[in-house]
C-alpha cells in the first residue's frame, strides 16, 4: 500500500523521526522529513511531487502541527493528515478532525497499527489495479490468494460466509479472473419459491459460462434430485457454490443430499465474519463512503476518526449488510460534513440517558444473545451449538436453565 507513495514526515524528535522514516522506506515509500513548521509550510504547499499523506507531530519546536494544518488551509487543500500526539493532545487532535484532519494516534504506538492507519488515509494511484476484495486483512488477503487459485482451475467452488460477508462478489471474481470470464454469469438465489424453473433456465442459457447457486443450504429436494442429474450429464459450465456456516447441519441432518454434497469436487473459500477482521470493517466504511459520496452534493468532507474506532469496536452481526446500511443511513441523517459514530449507530444517544447494567447483568446479556445466535445457526441443535460456543452440552444446559431458554 505505501509502496512508490510519497510521504511528508513532520517531527523534530530525532530517535521517533529516525524510526518512521527508515520503516516507511522499507516499505517502499519516498519519505520527505521535516523538522520545523515554517519549513514544512513552504514545502507541502509547492511540493516538488504530489505529497500522498503527512505524518506530522503535534508539538514541533517553532509552532504546533495543529498551526500548520490550519495555515495550510488558508491556501491549498492539505492532502491526509497523520497526527501523532501524547495523551495530553487529544482533546486538540479532536478539534484537528472537525477541522478537516484526517486521523490521529496516541503516543506509544505499535508500528503495525501506526502503518495501518496510515494505509487507511492514502487512495489507490491512479490507474492502479487495486487487487483488494473484501479488505485489507491478513484474512482478506487470504480470501484474495484462494480466488486467485480457484479462477486457475476447473473445480467447483464452494464459497462459505454468513449473511453480508460477500459471496457472491467472490464468485463474480473467481468467474472474471478465469478463462472463462468470456461466457455469461449466471446467478441464481435458491431460496425462491420456483427455484427448480429459474436452476433449469439458468443451467439452460449457462453455455461454457459460470452457474452460481447462493444459499445452497436452502436447496429443495426436488432441486437436489434435478442438479444431481444434471452433474451426471457432464455439462460444459462451471459451478459455483454459496452457503452459511450451517452446511454441514444440513447435510448431518438429511435436509440435503449427502451424496449430492459430495458429488461435488469442491475447492472452499471460507469467509470469516467481520468480527473477526475488524479492519476490514473500516476499510469497507472507506470504501462504501468515496462510492457514495462522489454522487453527493455537497459532498461530505470524510469520516471521523472516533467513527472509525466505533466501527472497530461493533460486533456487526449481519456483516457488509448492516454495514452499508448504517452508512447510507448515517450519510442522509448527519447534521454536519463529518460522520461521526453517533450517525452510524444512533441507537446509542437512546442508551446513553439508560442507567448502566450491572457487570454482572451485562454478562448475563451478552451470554445470552450469543446462545441464541449459536442456536439460530444451528436451528436449535445443542450439542452443534455446544461446540459453536466451545462449551460442554452439560454446561450449556445449565446456562440455558440459568437465563431461561
Amino acid at each position: 500500500m505505501l509502496k512508490d507513495r510519497r510521504i511528508a514526515l513532520i517531527e523534530d524528535d530525532e530517535i521517533m523521526g529516525a524510526s518512521i522514516e527508515q520503516r516507511l522506506r522499507l516499505e517502499g515509500a519516498e519519505v520527505l522529513w521535516l523538522k520545523q513548521m515554517q519549513r514544512a509550510i513552504g514545502a507541502l504547499r509547492t511540493p516538488r511531487a504530489p505529497i500522498d499523506a503527512v505524518i506530522c507531530d503535534i508539538r514541533l519546536p517553532d509552532g504546533t502541527g495543529e498551526e500548520l494544518f490550519v495555515t495550510l488551509c488558508r491556501t491549498v487543500k492539505p492532502p491526509p493528515f497523520l497526527f501523532i500526539t501524547g495523551q495530553g493532545g487529544i482533546d486538540q487532535a479532536v478539534r484537528l478532525l472537525r477541522g478537516g484532519a484526517a486521523d490521529y494516534i496516541t503516543k506509544p504506538f505499535e508500528m503495525s497499527r501506526f502503518l495501518e492507519r496510515l494505509s487507511q488515509l492514502i487512495l489507490p494511484l491512479p490507474g492502479s489495479c487495486d487487487n483488494s476484495l473484501l479488505g485489507a486483512s491478513p484474512a482478506a488477503r487470504r480470501i484474495g490468494d484462494l480466488v486467485a487459485q480457484a479462477a486457475r482451475g476447473e473445480r467447483t467452488v464452494l464459497i462459505r460466509g454468513g449473511p453480508g460477508t460477500g459471496k457472491a462478489l467472490v464468485a463474480r471474481r473467481v468467474h472474471q479472473l478465469s478463462d472463462r470470464s468470456f461466457a455469461p454469469f449466471v446467478q441464481v438465489d435458491l431460496a425462491r419459491a420456483a427455484v427448480l424453473e429459474e436452476l433449469q433456465t439458468a443451467a439452460s442459457s449457462v453455455s461454457e459460462g459460470t452457474l452460481f447457486l447462493n444459499g445452497l443450504e436452502r436447496l429443495p429436494a426436488k432441486a437436489q434430485d434435478w442438479l444431481m442429474g444434471w452433474l451426471d450429464s457432464a455439462p460444459p459450465a462451471r459451478l459455483i457454490l454459496a452457503c452459511g456456516d450451517d452446511m454441514n447441519g444440513a447435510v448431518l441432518e438429511g435436509s440435503f443430499r449427502p451424496d449430492l454434497f459430495y458429488r461435488m469436487d469442491q475447492f472452499e473459500i471460507p469467509i470469516p465474519p467481520l468480527r473477526d477482521r475488524p479492519e476490514d470493517a473500516v476499510w469497507l466504511l472507506h470504501r462504501l463512503f468515496a462510492s457514495l459520496n462522489a454522487r453527493r452534493e455537497p459532498p461530505f468532507r470524510g469520516i471521523s476518526a472516533l467513527a472509525d474506532q466505533a466501527v472497530l469496536d461493533h460486533d456487526w452481526p449481519l456483516n457488509g449488510r448492516e454495514l452499508r446500511t448504517r452508512l447510507v443511513q448515517a450519510m442522509e441523517t448527519a447534521p454536519g460534513d463529518l460522520i461521526f459514530p453517533s450517525d452510524l449507530f444512533p441507537e446509542r444517544q437512546t442508551a446513553a440517558g439508560k442507567p448502566l447494567l450491572s457487570l454482572s447483568e451485562t454478562r448475563d446479556a451478552a451470554e445470552r444473545a450469543q446462545i441464541l445466535r449459536a442456536l439460530e445457526q444451528t436451528r436449535g441443535q445443542t450439542a452443534e451449538a455446544a461446540r459453536l460456543l466451545r462449551v460442554s452440552r452439560t454446561t450449556l444446559w445449565e446456562k440455558m436453565q440459568k437465563l431461561g431458554l
